[in-house]
Formats: structure tokens, sequence, C-alpha cells
């Protein structure tokens, strides 16, 4: 059941030797018998599997090609976790942070392997939730997400992620500038779905929180010994201080129910259409009872949520189109962006904002 790594795609290797003696410096343990493995999902950063005798550790650096600095900033995650863990113990332990190009050719970091289940598109065979524990574990994930943005940033010193005013504003005008950049010829407009997130946007939220903004199952890790128990939370590339709602509608936007129509299944990556699951109105209406927020222009938040995954799908296929990337999943991905477009002007339609 554990997430299982393959043999690195072609293209992405590592220079084991270089890597060996530049880790050896900061992991006195460390062996000569370093061997590397890729971890197969996610569509951002690369994430490889080391193994030195009895011990794990996750390397991530940036995809080949990638020029968006912003989202692939490995010396700013491995601050995040540093200075996020003693106050959010899901958080890995970061333990080396590399500038240095001439290593594997790219900056890196790595961080202590948490070992444990991560659930993809379905559960692994002999995997099974009960319709009563399916409910408590999106319970689970929805609590922790409650709790991550229940912790104090100014008081912690993590304010150093972002700038809360203006936060909104800011990812409405540069998620429609990415998007107009990455757009190929085989890809809808979005004009209509731009338009609409600048004129409603909200105010600056007077309590700002950490944002993970990429906080789903498939980036949480369950306990081996005990499925129902999260005990990490991974890929804190996109973390930022902002609102916290942006975050919940950007997570609900990859949730897809048991009775959502055929054509969004599609998009479905994760098992969140389990017998038993919370659907997004009820993972809503918890949200709201635990922190007490005023959830009625929520449209806006889950409209943005998905306008902002398809922007991310779109920048993945331009990459694979322009042959820098050659992973062939990514092929499949101006479907995705189509069916996004669509998702997002019924909510727009449907709205009473």
């Amino acid at each position: 059941m554990k997430d299982c790594p393959v043999d690195v795609r072609n293209g992405e290797s590592l220079n084991i030797k270089e890597l060996t003696q530049y880790l050896k410096m900061f992991i006195s343990d460390l062996g000569d018998d370093l061997k590397v493995k890729q971890f197969p999902g996610g569509y951002s950063n690369l994430t490889y599997l080391l193994v030195s005798g009895r011990q794990e550790f996750v390397l991530r650096r940036p995809p080949v090609g990638a020029k968006i600095k912003s989202a692939h900033d490995m010396g700013r995650e491995y601050r995040i976790l540093n200075a996020l863990r003693p106050h959010f113990p899901y958080c890995p332990e970061a333990l080396v942070h590399c500038q240095d190009h001439a290593i594997i050719g790219a900056p890196f970091y790595v961080m202590r392997r948490i070992p444990g289940i991560i659930l993809r598109k379905d559960l692994p065979d002999g995997l099974i939730f009960s319709p009563l524990e399916a409910k408590s574990l999106c319970e689970n994930l929805l609590d922790i997400h409650v709790a991550l943005h229940s912790i104090d940033v100014e008081g912690s010193g993590l304010n150093f992620l972002g700038k809360p005013k203006g936060y909104v504003e800011r990812q409405v005008t540069g998620w429609s500038e990415r998007y107009r950049n990455a757009k190929t010829d085989d890809a809808p407009d979005y004009e209509a779905v731009m338009t609409w997130l600048n004129e409603k946007q909200p105010p600056d939220t007077p309590t700002p929180t950490i944002v993970h903004n990429d906080f789903k199952f498939d980036n949480a890790v369950l306990d081996l010994n005990n499925p129902m128990k999260i005990i990490g939370i991974l890929d804190w590339e996109m973390a930022t201080y902002g609102d916290p709602l942006m975050d919940l509608g950007n997570s609900l936007a990859y949730w897809i129910e048991k009775n959502d129509p055929e054509p969004i299944q599609a998009l479905r990556m994760m098992p969140t259409h389990m017998e038993g699951a919370l659907t997004r109105n009820a993972l809503i209406d918890r949200y709201a009872e635990k922190t007490g927020r005023d959830m009625r222009g929520f449209d806006f938040y889950y409209c943005f949520g998905l306008f902002r995954l398809a922007v991310i799908a779109q920048q993945i296929y331009q990459r694979y189109q322009k042959g820098l990337t050659k992973d062939k999943r990514f092929a499949s991905l101006i479907f995705a962006v189509h069916l996004l477009e669509e998702a997002a002007m019924n909510v727009i339609k449907r709205s009473s904002i």
C-alpha cells in the first residue's frame, strides 16, 4: 500500500555520485550505496526516493524546462518546512537545501521520508473504507486543514510567507496572466471566467492565515498501521499567507463527488467518490462550523479553484507540447482544461453573487 517509486524517467535522472558526495557532508551516516527511484505521481516538482541502507529520504527539484521560478523555489519550500514544523507536526523534516546546479543540474532539497499510504485515483488493493470510515477520514482531512488555518502566522515568525493585503486581487490577476501566457491554439480562451472572477472578487479578509495551496488527499500521508490516521502533509511549494477560503476553494476544485456528472468524473484524481465520503457542501458546512467564517460567497472561491487548476494543467500541457517534458500523462491535460472551463461556467451560471 506504500506509494511505490519506479525507475527514473528518461531525461530526469540524477548524478548519483555527485549527489552522494554532497549529501554526506550533511547526513553523517549516509553510505556509498545510495539508490534512486522516482515517484511517478504529481504534475509539478520532480520527486525522488533516495535509499541508503535502512534510511529513506525524498529529494525534490523543479521540473525540467520550468521557468516559473516562484512556483519551484526549493529554498523557499525548505525554509517553510523548517519554520512550520514546530507548529504543525504534519510537516516532513527538511534536512538539506542545495542551490548549486553542478550537483544534479538544478536546485533541490532533501527531507526524511514519511512512510505511509498516499491515496491516488483509486484505493490500493487491500485497502477498504466503510462508509462511516470514509466519512471520518474526510472529516480528519478537513480538520487538519482547519488546524493549519488556525496557526498564528505573525506570532510564529511565519509572516515571510507572503503579504495578505491584496492577496485575492493578486491571485486573480496573476493566474489570469499565467493562463494567457500558457494558452495554446487548442485551449479555450477562459475570458468569460476571468472577467467574472475579476468583477466578483471579495475584499481582503481581516483574518488571513497560512495557505497551503495544494491541500488534498494525495498530499496527505496515512499511517500504514492505521489508515484512518493522517500523519503527514506534503508539497508545500505554493504555501503562502492569505485568504483561507482561497485555500479551501483550491482544495475543493479537486474534490469530485460520487454524483458528479460523467464528464467531470474523468477529472477525478483521488477516491473522493467513496461511499460515505463527504460532499463539497458538507465540507464547506463543516469548515464554517469549525471556523465561524461566513461561507455565503463561496461560489467565487470554488470557481477560482477550478480556474487555477485549469491554469496549472495548461502550463504543464504547454511544456509537454513544446517537448520540455516527456511524461506522456501530460498529453491528455488539454481535455481537463476544457472540462474545467465548463465546470467553472456552470458555477457562474448558478451563482447568486
